[in-house]
């Protein structure tokens, strides 16, 4: 099981009061039930969506019963999409690639929702970049639903309900979920184990690519995609390209038999777009036949179960009373230097924790 990340909080590391950017902005505005909500989301319609994502995100305790039952209701009808992550490190072009992937996916008549994870202000708790701002065109297609969240303290480049966030997509009726994920060299543990193809995004001559053939993100992809091949660039894509394919020769196959193919594309060019979904195409129906998509998708409620196991056990952590004085107290301890932080946790767990 992956370490148990701290929830989003105050500077403690202990949950919030509840009063953030999407909680406040909605505080005005009388809320929906659960069954409203789903009644909504199941006629596709976007403001529903939006509002039930907000409502799975917030942290307010009088949401968290609502918020279950929204998601639970939508459970029956989820489970029928294509689930894609997209990585990259800064610069690759993530925003752009996916706007262009997106824009011809709704053009074959697709449904297509973007889950754009931002990377977090550290003072305002909001999202830096604001991804929506910057799909100008996919934002405005009527078959298409973009939604930027803030990543928040999360690691792994997603946030802490993405994969409740999928759920209301899904129930929606948007068939392929594409999730960029912030990319900043965390760990992408946690969104490969909650996609059913994990892209990565490259881009030559900015000395990434020997980077890039370390083991741990090459042996999670599915494909690699050289972006940004045009121009004067395009030379040093196809080098970029012969690089990763003799790199990949040196990985044994996956387990359900795939073996990730290197492709080049523009997103502004709007080139090889087809080739990497006619891939990832591929890659779905061999899946589905050998069993391995199934596979993988229980793996992913089994993930998502576990998530969700460690977060309400921290959650209901800080919630003891009498919790709270006592972390402050030995956090001034720890910033005093009178007690060690490791010593400083045993106590707090072994006065307010399970007696073993």
């Amino acid at each position: 099981m992956a370490p148990t990340q701290k929830p989003d909080g105050d500077k403690r590391g202990r949950p919030d009061s509840g009063r953030t950017e999407s909680a406040r902005g909605r505080s005005s505005r009388p809320k929906p039930g659960p069954k409203d909500l789903l009644e909504g989301i199941r006629a596709s319609d976007r403001t529903a969506l939006a509002r039930g994502i907000t409502l799975v995100e917030s942290t307010l305790p009088d949401d968290r019963e609502a918020a279950s039952e929204l998601v639970e209701s939508c459970l029956p009808f989820s489970g029928n999409s294509i689930r894609i992550g997209v990585t990259g490190v800064p610069g690759a072009g993530k925003s752009t690639f996916i706007e262009s992937l997106g824009g011809y996916l709704t053009g074959r008549g697709l449904k297509v929702a973007v889950l754009a994870v931002d990377p977090t202000s550290s003072l305002s708790k909001g999202s830096i970049l604001g991804d929506k701002t910057r799909m100008n065109t996919l934002s405005r297609d009527e078959r298409a639903f973009i939604r930027p969240s803030p990543a928040g303290t999360s690691l792994g480049g997603v946030t802490r309900k993405t994969r409740e966030t999928i759920s209301l997509c899904e129930a929606a009726g948007y068939e392929v979920i594409l999730i960029e994920t912030v990319g900043v060299g965390q760990s992408e543990t946690a969104v490969h184990g909650m996609v059913d193809f994990f892209l990565l995004l490259k881009i030559a001559g900015a000395g990434d690519e020997l980077q890039g053939i370390k083991r741990g993100i090459v042996e999670m992809a599915d494909a690699i995609v050289i972006n940004k091949a045009d121009g004067a660039n395009r030379e040093a894509a196809r080098r970029a390209r012969s690089t990763f394919e003799q790199a990949l020769h040196l990985y044994p196959p996956k387990p359900d038999g795939w073996r990730p193919e290197v492709l080049l594309c523009s997103s502004t060019e709007h080139t090889g777009i087809e080739a990497i979904w006619d891939l990832i195409d591929k890659f779905r129906e061999k899946s589905r036949k050998t069993g391995a998509f199934q596979k993988k998708r229980e793996q992913q409620y089994t993930a998502w179960f576990r998530q969700a196991v460690s977060e309400q056990l921290l959650s209901g952590f800080y919630e003891i009373p009498g919790v709270g004085p006592a972390y402050d107290e030995l956090e001034q301890q720890v910033v005093a230097r009178r007690t060690s932080p490791f010593r400083a946790a045993q106590q707090l767990l072994d006065q307010f924790g399970p007696k073993r």
